[in-house]
């Protein structure tokens, strides 16, 4: 029987290489879900432990070093012990379905939608001006920075607050990323398009402007008027009624099939965090 070596040894790199990718993959997801609670601390102590017991061995160090086997072999159990939150966290990431994750986005697109509406009819009738923009594909970090940062739950009554006259967050656009209001008053390109009709101010011009170098979704509600305007893609659709932009806003963020839009890293990395829209 003959054996191509050379092909065998190729499907074994192959596989070491999908290995080590899947482990790293692995040890990525993991410093993700504990990054922000107490294990983050808890793991420095171990990596002391580590660095301890490997100059202990180094130098000659016996006593320290039988002591830090003795620390490490104990402390697996331990480590169970103090990470009981965390892993029981992991586990219901993982136990979670795809359909499940895919109804909870179904329902958050709907809940920002609800909340949205309530606050343009709120500042429509009273003429505040208000510029939203909604992250999409392309990312909005770089505007974001130029804002307030807020990362707080949307609400109806955080985004009628924020665009009260002669407060300090009125003055600038909110965006709203991944169902969260990300940042306040910032700054959005102004578009020099001549198209633009005359009597339209600086918010419509900056939500025009944020569409022609971005796919984000940007709502207007004029202070002069009250009508509720919305652009993408560089188009500018005036005049909305409340029917016209809630089904705009629902066709847009939340697509026929109930299936939330979602990056190829979100679908990727199934128990993550959503992906950016």
């Amino acid at each position: 029987m003959n054996i191509d070596f050379e092909s065998l040894i190729k499907t074994i790199s192959v596989v070491r290489i999908i290995d080590i990718v899947i482990v790293w993959w692995l040890l990525y997801r993991l410093m993700m879900l504990i990054r922000g609670t107490k294990a983050v601390t808890l793991l420095r102590g171990v990596g002391i432990v580590i660095a301890v017991k490997l100059i202990s061995w180094y130098v000659g160090l016996t006593t320290i070093s039988w002591l830090t086997d003795q620390i490490i072999n104990w402390g697996v159990i331990a480590l169970v012990v103090v990470f009981q939150p965390e892993i029981r966290r992991g586990l219901e990431h993982l136990g979670r379905s795809a359909l499940f994750k895919q109804k909870q986005a179904y329902q958050q697109e709907t809940r920002l939608i609800n909340e949205l509406d309530d606050a343009i009819q709120y500042m429509s009738k009273r003429h505040i001006g208000a510029l939203i923009s909604i992250e999409m594909e392309t990312g909005l970090e770089e505007y974001i920075e130029t804002g307030i940062k807020i990362d707080a739950e949307v609400s109806s009554q955080l985004l009628i607050n924020t665009f009260i006259p002669n407060t300090p967050l009125h003055d600038g656009a909110v965006i709203i990323k991944d169902a969260r209001l990300a940042a306040a008053a910032a700054y959005l390109p102004l578009s020099d398009n001549p198209t633009i009709p005359k009597e339209l101010g600086t918010r419509h011009r900056a939500s025009v402007g944020i569409s022609e170098v971005t796919d984000a979704l940007t709502i207007v509600v004029s202070e002069e008027t009250g009508d509720v305007s919305i652009t993408r893609n560089a188009e500018l659709m005036q005049s909305l009624s409340r029917e016209d932009y809630r089904k705009y806003l629902t066709r847009q963020l939340v697509p026929a099939d109930g299936d939330v839009k979602q990056t190829w890293w979100s679908r990727v990395m199934p128990f993550g965090k959503r992906g950016e829209k």
